[in-house]
């Protein structure tokens, strides 16, 4: 059994902070507050305030099930090879904490002041989550759950590792650019670009993974 320790004490506190933010504005809300916002950051969607407390159960309950699965994937990975990178595992499961809750305090904050001061403000945190997953790229070892899990990469550790090292180059690099264009483009066009990058990002590696498989194939 896992010991409780101190770093998941504070990743206990990054994942309670949105809780205790709505707790304290809730009272404050309108019966009726904003919960859709528009490219520009206004919002486009009203609804019951008590929904605000349904959208952050959902992206609180999926932040901790993340960070469960990192905390005790060496336990329930059929490969076992987890377990030698139990640490960067951890490292994950921090960050997707800490970006979901980012985001959660992004959305009450909107909700509270009728909008997003900064349109693509979602947009820059989730670039900047690439690069940090970029950067854990390189360390993940082959597992079912967590990665590139796609037949070429989960057939081969070769295969795996290869993908996996131009993933990380790519997010990290990919990641940084998206981040500045999203702080310099707007509207529409930031839209699109946002999307055109992501799918990028995404498909690359996947086909980077088929090419190397077809390339090691024995005839």
């Amino acid at each position: 059994m896992k010991k409780f320790n101190p770093s998941d004490l504070l990743l206990l506190i990054i994942w309670v902070l949105p809780f205790v933010y709505l707790a304290v504005v809730y009272k404050q809300l309108p019966e009726t507050v904003p919960i859709h916002f528009g490219i520009q950051g206004k919002p486009d969607g009203f609804g019951p305030r008590a929904d605000v407390i349904f959208l952050m159960a959902i992206t609180g309950g999926a932040s901790a099930a993340a960070y469960l699965l990192m905390r005790f994937l060496p336990s329930i990975d059929p490969k076992r090879q987890v377990k030698y990178g139990e640490d960067n595992f951890n490292k994950i499961g921090f960050g997707i904490v800490s970006f979901l809750s980012l985001i959660s305090l992004t959305i009450i904050y909107a909700v509270v002041h009728n909008g997003f001061k900064y349109d693509n403000l979602e947009f820059v945190i989730i670039s900047l989550l690439f690069v940090f997953l970029g950067n854990m790229m390189y360390n993940v070892k082959p597992n079912y759950f967590v990665g590139i899990r796609i037949p070429w990469t989960l057939e081969s550790e070769d295969n795996w590792r290869a993908t996996h090292r131009l993933a990380g180059k790519l997010w990290v690099g990919g990641g940084i650019v998206l981040t500045a264009l999203m702080l310099i483009i707007h509207g529409q066009l930031g839209v699109d670009v946002f999307l055109g990058f992501i799918a990028l990002l995404s498909i690359v590696p996947m086909v980077y993974s088929y090419r190397y498989f077809k390339m090691h194939t024995a005839k």
